[in-house]
């Protein structure tokens, strides 16, 4: 090692010289790098302004369709629901115009029946006796017969009754009505007259009381034969008709025979006249009306109730839609609290400061100007 000081001054000036070199490319690459960051953060804000835009725009987008779709499922509800209502208003009409329609045609069968009756009346009161008009008991038994089936046939349906009808016991009633329980309401026409017509020829005392008794004991038998024939149990109706084909035999016989019509009533035999049979011929169509219209009702009850299911269906159906469109409410509103998260990231990011981005190096030790050395030095 040489102690010459030139010599050491100049390798202190060199490395002084090479310490300030150093320290300015230090100083180079630090600027550079920081303008490298600054770069990096405006690209990084232009690529977060540009997702912005585009989130905002799918965004816009997606509530766009989805109104599209709300619209369109409201339309198609209103529809349905328009649907529904105009059938069941539509039916309901015809439900209501067809009861009205029956009601009319019973008050006009009615007004016909009261003009009948009316009419029954004043010829019974001018018949005093089957006996100038009939004369044999064969004529007396048609007579009978053929009233009845008169009354029948102008009162009830074809289908609803029939004449020497057979039952499980083999006997034959004159009329047989079937009920809407399918049971049939017996009807037996053959009244034992002869008594009556005996009672009405006594001239005493004694030949009265014995036609009297005579006429109790006919029709206790007769209405014991039609008990024990035609009231079948689970068969035939609880009760039968007799059916007297004069309303002043009937008269006669319910005014001084009261007891008589009080046995028949307890075997469950009614004895009845022309008016009163037409009267329960009028009873049984009106049953068998309302049998009728009670199907009906069932099956509009039905209807109504297989309605009531479809409604419900809907309405289970738009309650889930409902659900649907709530969800998708509930992720719509999730997705804006995301962009606004983001858009108050980005607002951050894009507020941050870097300190002395764009200072100028003005207190940057100048690198010296290398030289040659000198002999001597």
């Amino acid at each position: 090692m040489t102690d010459d000081p030139f010599i050491l001054a100049g390798a202190a000036s060199a490395a002084v010289a090479v310490l300030a070199g150093l320290i300015a490319i230090i100083v180079a690459s630090i600027r550079k790098m920081r303008r490298n960051d600054a770069e990096a953060a405006e690209k990084r804000m232009a690529e977060l302004a540009r997702l912005q835009i585009e989130t905002s725009a799918r965004l816009n987008e997606m509530r766009d369709m989805l109104a599209g779709r709300q619209a369109e499922l409201h339309r198609a509800v209103n529809e349905r629901l328009d649907s529904v209502t105009h059938h069941l208003s539509q039916s309901m009409t015809a439900t209501r115009q067809h009861t009205a329609d029956n009601l009319a045609k019973l008050n006009e069968r009615l007004a016909v029946i009261d003009g009948a009756q009316k009419n029954i009346t004043d010829l019974a009161t001018q018949v005093t006796s089957l006996q100038n008009v009939l004369s044999n008991k064969q004529s007396r038994g048609a007579f009978g017969q053929g009233r009845m089936e008169v009354i029948i046939q102008d009162g009830l349906p074809k289908g609803s009754y029939e004449f020497q009808f057979t039952l499980s016991n083999r006997s034959r009633p004159d009329c047989a009505i079937f009920l809407p329980d399918q049971r049939p309401l017996v009807i037996d026409a053959k009244f034992p007259l002869e008594a009556v017509t005996a009672f009405r020829d006594a001239k005493t005392d004694d030949a009265r009381k014995m036609a009297a008794a005579r006429l109790r004991a006919d029709i206790g038998r007769h209405v014991g034969d039609i008990a024990a024939k035609y009231l079948i149990p689970g068969e035939t109706q609880d009760l039968a008709m007799m059916f007297v084909p004069s309303e002043s035999v009937y008269a006669e016989l319910y005014d001084g025979f009261d007891d008589v019509v009080q046995k028949a009533y307890r075997a469950k035999v009614i004895i009845v006249s022309p008016s009163l049979l037409m009267l329960a011929i009028n009873v049984v169509q009106q049953i068998q009306k309302d049998a009728r219209m009670r199907e009906a009702a069932d099956k509009i009850h039905a209807e109504v109730g297989h309605l009531m299911d479809d409604i419900k269906r809907l309405q289970e159906r738009v309650l889930r839609l409902q659900q649907h469109h709530g969800q998708a409410g509930e992720d719509l509103r999730q997705i804006l609290i995301s962009a606004e998260k983001v858009e108050k990231r980005g607002t951050r990011i894009r507020e941050v400061e870097f300190d002395d981005v764009d200072q100028p190096a003005d207190n940057v030790i100048p690198a010296p100007i290398p030289r040659k050395l000198q002999v001597g030095e």
